[in-house]
């Protein structure tokens, strides 16, 4: 696969990379296209055990590409669809069969951070930096974080983190629950692919079982936040106030 989102195999584990390190791997239209293209088609495939996400370039993903937010906002139909879009993507990783294992470095912000928080296990590099940006935007966050981020870290710093939006490291992501390991910068990419591989080589039809399971036990929690979230951010990205907040900010 070319374009936005690049594809390797080995070892049964499928590595997603995101492609578009110019800008840091943001997120637009076409890159949501490809990704959730090569989600479908990964999660379809029988030699396909486990996925492994990265970016190219010096970050996995700084979230909505804001250049392209004028065109994101183009009336309400439009925009229902871009945000849709954005939570495909959070269905294909959480409710899928496969195991997802994200490799995380450089900057993870906004729907980046979104989908860190969607994958079963996460190896952060050390210098990896995080922050919600959305609702000092006039935005809101989508990928059931709503649903997600309390079970992982609390409902008090869920409503810190995505309220202030106040940057976070790896230590930090690791004391609280968010990421599962932290390693030199050099060899995130590495560890992560042999941690996909040990998934890899475990009996599938338990790991499936077990994937299944958990996404059930909170499926109505993320199909009810991924609702909740849409209309939201739907609202939030047709609101003047928020195109001025982005227009300061990209200017």
């Amino acid at each position: 696969m070319t374009g936005t989102v690049l594809s390797e195999d080995r070892n049964g584990v499928r590595t997603l990379i995101l492609n578009r390190p110019e800008r840091l791997n943001a997120l637009n239209a076409e890159l949501l296209s490809d990704f959730h293209a090569a989600l479908t088609q990964a999660q379809a495939e029988d030699a396909v055990k486990v996925l492994c996400l990265r970016g190219a370039g010096r970050a996995f993903c700084s979230g909505d590409d804001l250049k392209d937010f004028e065109d994101q906002t183009r009336g309400e139909e439009l925009t229902r669809r871009f945000v849709e879009a954005i939570q495909d993507i959070t269905r294909a990783i959480v409710l899928g069969d496969k195991m997802v294992v994200g490799a995380i470095h450089g900057w993870a912000v906004g729907g980046g951070l979104e989908w860190v928080i969607d994958c079963d296990l996460t190896v952060f590099a050390e210098s990896t930096k995080c922050f919600f940006p959305e609702i000092k935007w006039g935005m809101f966050p989508t990928g059931a974080v709503t649903a997600l981020l309390p079970r992982m870290v609390g409902l008090k710093r869920t409503r810190e983190m995505i309220l202030f939006g106040e940057q976070f490291g790896a230590a930090e992501a690791l004391d609280m629950g968010l990421a599962w390991k932290v390693v030199p910068d050099a060899a995130v990419f590495e560890v992560a692919q042999e941690t996909a591989e040990r998934i890899a080589a475990l009996p599938q039809g338990s790991v499936r079982d077990l994937k299944r399971a958990l996404a059930r036990a909170g499926s109505l929690d993320v199909e009810g936040a991924l609702r909740i979230e849409t209309e939201a951010t739907i609202r939030s990205f047709l609101d003047p106030e928020t195109a001025g907040r982005v227009s300061d900010f990209t200017r």
